[in-house]
C-alpha cells in the first residue's frame, strides 16, 4: 500500500453498493401457493418439490396434496 484511501474516497466508492429486492417464487404445494425463496423449502408448509420436508410452521394450515 503506497498511499492511504481516504475515507471519502471508500466512501463514495461503496455508495453504489446496494443489495437487490429477495427473489420468490411460488411454493409447489397447490394448497399453500405462497411466495417462497427458489431452491428453499416453504417456510409455511414446509414443502419442497412437491413433498413435505419440514414440519409445517405457518399459522394456517396448508395439506399437501
Amino acid at each position: 500500500m503506497q498511499h492511504r484511501t481516504s475515507r471519502s474516497r471508500t466512501r463514495h466508492r461503496r455508495a453504489h453498493w446496494k443489495t437487490s429486492a429477495l427473489a420468490l417464487t411460488t411454493c409447489t404445494n397447490p394448497a399453500c401457493g405462497k411466495p417462497t425463496p427458489p431452491h428453499r423449502a416453504c417456510q409455511h408448509c414446509g414443502a419442497y418439490r412437491g413433498r413435505e420436508v419440514l414440519p409445517p410452521m405457518g399459522g394456517d394450515t396448508c395439506a399437501l396434496s
